[in-house]
């Protein structure tokens, strides 16, 4: 990715995240904001092991991740909140059709990243200091649900810019039926279509 391009696509989800989180009237530091716009520009990029990772059960994930030291142990909580948070974002109606109960899903998230800010605020060997626990892992863990709603719109935004053919207008709408999202509906009904459940489709 060109370096032109990575500024665009930092740019654009920098855009999206700072209207969401005004829509869910979320309180969230600038730390915790920067921190999602990289997290949806990394994942912006394919990456095969990242992809293979997941497809373990993130207990076990969240077990390894707590029995290994150091360095390591840090880098696989991190790693392991900051995939819980975009799959459940842009995949949650999937994850839930499937059966997975969202709740232990985003309990993983919010666990890994309190052990990554633990991890922060409490070096070897020290106590942790008072009001030392401010750091962007312990927001991700306390508002971890929130932050999911966030990637939620920023994934329902990205699929509105893409759904320019008729083709994306009709995954516009299946997401829409999945989800009963307000923004999907706010879309469809920009594109001139009143989106209903009932039998009969779009109008």
């Amino acid at each position: 990715m060109s370096i032109a391009l990575e500024r665009s696509v930092g740019g654009f989800f920098q855009e999206v995240v700072g209207e969401a989180v005004k829509s869910r009237q979320l309180e969230a530091t600038d730390q915790a904001m920067s921190y999602l716009v990289a997290l949806l520009t990394d994942f912006a990029h394919p990456d095969p092991v990242r992809e293979d990772t997941f497809e373990r059960p993130l207990a076990f994930l969240l077990h390894e991740a707590l029995h290994t030291t150091g360095a390591e142990r840090f880098q696989r909580l991190r790693a392991l909140g900051d995939g819980v948070l975009y799959l459940t974002g842009f995949f949650g109606d999937h994850i839930e059709t499937r059966g997975v109960d969202m709740a232990y899903v985003t309990s993983v998230g919010a666990t890994a990243y309190r052990g990554a800010a633990t991890m922060l605020r409490r070096p070897i060997g020290e106590t942790a200091q008072p009001g030392a626990d401010d750091n962007v892992f312990a927001e991700l863990s306390t508002k971890f649900g929130q932050f999911v709603d966030v990637i939620t719109v920023v994934a329902e935004t990205t699929l509105a810019q893409q759904a320019k053919s008729e083709l994306g207008v009709l995954k516009l709408y299946e997401r829409w039926l999945r989800s009963g999202s307000a923004t999907l509906a706010k879309e469809l009904g920009a594109r001139g279509l009143g989106p209903v459940r009932s039998g009969g489709g779009l109008h």
